[in-house]
C-alpha cells in the first residue's frame, strides 16, 4: 500500500424525505442559483420538494444542462451567477448537472481569459461559489467528489477537471427519487458504478486489502441489485438505497487510496461520446472489456482475484481470466447494454481519430498504467468493432 492522504468534506444527507432539509445548510442571505438538466425534475415532484424546503428564500433557475453537459451552455450560467452575484449553487439532477455546476463554481470565480483552460490546461482554481447536490440519478458518483466531466461541442473534446474548492458542501440522496428513472438511465448508472470501482480496483496494486475487499463488495452488490434494479416494476426502496450507495461509494476517493489507478476505460470512452455522442454508460460498457483483455498479462494476479472474489470463479482454471472478462461483458448485455462499436454504428474511421487524438496530446499512457497506451488504443478498439 502506498502512502495517501484522504480528504472528503461532503456532508451526505440520506434517506426518504431529507430533501426538506437543505434550507438547513445553506446561508439566508445567499441568492441561490439552483441549476437543473431538461426538466424531468419537474415531472416527477423533485422540483416541487426543493421549492418547498427553499421557500422563502432568494432563488434562481438556470435549466437545460445537458447530458454530457456542455462548455458553451456552462457558461451562460456563469454569465448570470456573475451578473446576478449569486452566492450559492443547488444542483438538482444527476452527475451531469452536478459536474455542470462544478464547472459553474469555479468559472463563474475564474480570473484568467478563457475557462476553459481549467479543462483542457489544467489553470489552477483558486476560487469557487459553494455547491451542493441533490441527487437523482446515481451513476458518477460527483455528489461526493471533487471532479467533473466536461463537453466542448465546438471542439468535440469530453475533458475532466478537478479541484478541492469544489467538493460539495453537502448532498442529499433520496432513494424514491430514483423510481421515476427510465430503465436506460439505471443500466448506465449500474455500467457507470461498476467501471470506476474496476478502473480503481483492477491494477498492479498489491497489498491493499482493505481497499480491494470494499471494491469487491461494491461489485458484488451491483450483481446482485443491478438485475433486480432492472426487473422491478414496482420499485423496491431497499434496492434503490442500496444502488445508490454503492453508485456514491464507488467514487468519493475512499477505495482510490494507497493504490494505483487506471482510468484509460473513461478516457477511450469520453472520445466516443465526444465524437457520437453515446451514451456515457455504453462507451465503458463497449471498453472495458478490450482494456481487460489488452492488459490480462501484466495484471494477471488481480484479474484472477476477481474471477474468484467477484464470479465465484475456481483461478486455477486455464481460461479463469477469460471467463472473468466475459462474464462482466454478460452482466452488462443482461442489463440491456450492448458492448460491441458495431452495435452503434461506429467503425474504423473513429478508431483512428481517437488513436490520432491519443499521440496527438502527447501523452503515452492513456489512463495512468502504460499496459493502456497510444501503442495498443488501436488493438483494444478493433477488438470492440
Amino acid at each position: 500500500m502506498e502512502n495517501f492522504n484522504y480528504y472528503n468534506p461532503v456532508k451526505v444527507l440520506f434517506g426518504e424525505g431529507k430533501i426538506a432539509e437543505i434550507a438547513n445548510y445553506i446561508p439566508k442571505t445567499m441568492k441561490v442559483m439552483m441549476t437543473y438538466g431538461g426538466g424531468s425534475i419537474k415531472k416527477n415532484g423533485v422540483y416541487d420538494q426543493v421549492m418547498d424546503a427553499l421557500k422563502g428564500m432568494n432563488v434562481i433557475e438556470f435549466g437545460g444542462i445537458e447530458p454530457n453537459p456542455h462548455y458553451e451552455t456552462l457558461m451562460k450560467a456563469v454569465e448570470i451567477a456573475r451578473r446576478e452575484n449569486v452566492g450559492f449553487l443547488l444542483a438538482v439532477g444527476g452527475g451531469s448537472v452536478i459536474d455542470g455546476t462544478k464547472f459553474i463554481a469555479a468559472a463563474t470565480c475564474y480570473d484568467g481569459e478563457e475557462p476553459w483552460d481549467i479543462v483542457l490546461k489544467g489553470a489552477p482554481v483558486k476560487g469557487a461559489l459553494p455547491l451542493a447536490a441533490v441527487l437523482t440519478l446515481p451513476a458518477t458518483g460527483s455528489e461526493m467528489n471533487n471532479g467533473g466531466v466536461i463537453t466542448r461541442v465546438s471542439t468535440q473534446e469530453k475533458l475532466a477537471f478537478h479541484s478541492p474548492l469544489v467538493f460539495p458542501k453537502f448532498s442529499v440522496l433520496d432513494p424514491k427519487v430514483t423510481y421515476s428513472l427510465p430503465k436506460r438511465q439505471l443500466a448506465n448508472g449500474i455500467v457507470d458504478t461498476f467501471v470506476h470501482v474496476m478502473e480503481q480496483y483492477y491494477t498492479t496494486s498489491e497489498n491493499v486489502e482493505i481497499q480491494d475487499r470494499f471494491s469487491e463488495g461494491i461489485l458484488q452488490t451491483l450483481l446482485v441489485v443491478g438485475p433486480r434494479v432492472m426487473a422491478d416494476e414496482q420499485p423496491n426502496y431497499q434496492d434503490r438505497a442500496n444502488f445508490m450507495w454503492a453508485a456514491t461509494m464507488g467514487l468519493n476517493g475512499l477505495i482510490a487510496v494507497g493504490t494505483e489507478q487506471d482510468w484509460s476505460t473513461h478516457y477511450i470512452g469520453h472520445e466516443l461520446t465526444a465524437f457520437h455522442g453515446l451514451d456515457h454508460g455504453v462507451t465503458l460498457a463497449i471498453v472495458l472489456p478490450g482494456v481487460m483483455r489488452a492488459t490480462k498479462e501484466n495484471r494477471k494476479r488481480k484479474l484472477l482475484q476477481f474471477a474468484s472474489r467477484v464470479w465465484g470463479i475456481d483461478a486455477t482454471l486455464p481460461d479463469a481470466a477469460e471467463q472473468a472478462i466475459a462474464r462482466t461483458e454478460q452482466f452488462f448485455n443482461s442489463l440491456g447494454v450492448k458492448t460491441r462499436l458495431g452495435d452503434y454504428g461506429v467503425g474504423m474511421e473513429t478508431v483512428e481519430r481517437i488513436e490520432k487524438r491519443f499521440r496527438d496530446r502527447g501523452n503515452y499512457a492513456i489512463g495512468g498504467i502504460d499496459d493502456v497506451n497510444v501503442d495498443n488504443v488501436r488493438e483494444i478498439l478493433v477488438s470492440r468493432l
